[in-house]
């Protein structure tokens, strides 16, 4: 079993995943391969290797549980210290940024389903609330999504007028307002109402639509449209 003063490169051939990479290609490893990549080396006890299933398994090797994984949480497991951590949260940052992506730059949006299509990647997974915005031109066509808030949802942390101000100088003729319930309950509560309504009235004045409004989880969602709540 490999020390962890030992490089990858001195390991046994089975544990060599940066090897195993480079000759036979990223998707023939496993996620503990892959992980192991990242943290480079393990304890004195266990290999890179040994280590990152421990990891995965305390997650049920759910790789969207590990991104809800804490900087403080992962630190908890010895072996990983805030260096190792750091990395861990930045490549699962750039697998969700890269699931976002979407080839055509201007998605169109036929029904909610298609809302959560391409928001869920970039919200289902968080460990914390996150309020967005997408604006649409007259053929339904996302001309920009838009973060407005982190961490929670109240009427008090959304500037009705930037959000009214992007939209004008967009050209935008709809909107769809957009956030996530980590907790995994698909209810709207009366924050999310109330702040509905405010957008709502304030975006008919300048003859702007709010077309839809959903709550995402991560395998479901609630539309205020389809529910007849908008």
């Amino acid at each position: 079993m490999p020390q962890n003063n030992l490089t990858i490169k001195q390991w046994s051939p089975a544990d060599q995943p940066r090897e195993k990479l480079r000759d036979q290609g990223a998707r023939f490893l496993s996620n503990a391969e892959l992980l192991a990549i990242l943290i480079g080396s393990g304890t004195v006890d266990m290999s890179a290797v040994e280590l990152s299933k421990v990891i995965l398994s305390s997650v049920k090797n759910n790789i969207n549980n590990l991104g809800k994984l804490t900087l403080h949480q992962l630190i908890n497991f010895k072996g990983i210290g805030e260096a190792k951590a750091i990395k861990i949260a930045a490549a699962l940052e750039l697998g969700r940024r890269q699931r976002s992506s979407d080839i055509n730059e201007r998605p169109i949006i036929r029904s909610s389903q298609s809302v959560f299509d391409l928001m869920a990647p970039l919200l289902s997974a968080l460990s914390h609330e996150e309020f967005w915005i997408l604006y649409l031109n007259n053929s339904n066509k996302v001309l920009a999504k838009a973060q407005l808030s982190k961490g929670g949802i109240t009427t008090t942390v959304v500037d009705v007028r930037l959000v009214l101000k992007k939209a004008l100088e967009l050209g935008a003729i709809g909107l769809i307002l957009v956030h996530n319930h980590p907790s995994g309950t698909l209810k709207p509560s009366p924050s999310d109402l109330d702040l509905t309504r405010k957008l709502k009235n304030a975006a008919s004045t300048l003859e702007i639509t709010v077309l839809d409004h959903i709550i995402l989880t991560e395998k479901t969602y609630f539309s205020f449209a389809d529910e007849n709540v908008l």
